[in-house]
């Protein structure tokens, strides 16, 4: 008897998905997602509108966006993931749909049926695909560990640290002083 095949989807399955579902595509397989908690929503804010700040504060070109915002991590159909927040500093990245290419920077907020894909599967995903730094933002655990693909450097941080950015050397975020 042969062995049952798994599907491969494609992100042409992914816009096919009832109005208001959430999903990724990971290397042709399906993560459904859950809604996320106010204090997931509480914390993607405060970092993304302390981040946004920053590049505004130094006329930076980068733009900062919180999910859903699609990104089409490779140049397949493959893939198509809605990090919590992206910076993206190559405009010719972005177009009306998304960005198609690796963010600069991704921070993923971990949510009880997000933990493995955050830690394993997208910590990979995220580094052959050239992001340069990744954030995962865990609250049960109150920590934040920072991959800086670029130094091969991985930091952990508590919610009483200040953390610092490596795309930005002079941009640090004090955890300790955000309400969450």
């Amino acid at each position: 008897m042969p062995l049952p095949q798994e599907s491969i989807y494609t992100i042409e399955d992914i816009y096919a998905l009832p109005e208001g579902t959430r999903a990724e595509l990971i290397d042709g397989q399906i993560y459904f997602m859950a809604p996320p908690s106010r204090k997931h929503q509480d914390i993607t804010f405060a970092l993304s509108r302390k981040i946004a700040d920053y590049i505004d504060s130094k006329g930076g070109s980068c733009k900062t966006y919180i999910a859903p915002f699609a990104v089409f991590l490779n140049e397949n159909d493959k893939n198509y993931v809605e990090p919590d927040i992206s910076v993206i500093c190559d405009q010719n990245k972005l177009n009306d749909k998304g960005c198609v290419g690796a963010p600069d920077w991704i921070i993923e907020i971990v949510s009880p049926g997000s933990r493995r894909t955050d830690y394993f599967t997208k910590l990979f995903k995220y580094r052959t695909a050239g992001v340069r730094e990744y954030w995962i933002v865990d609250p049960d655990k109150s920590r934040t560990m920072v991959y800086n693909f670029e130094s091969e450097d991985t930091l952990e941080y508590s919610f009483s640290d200040s953390v610092q950015s490596g795309i930005y050397p002079d941009f640090v975020i004090d955890f300790g002083e955000l309400n969450f």
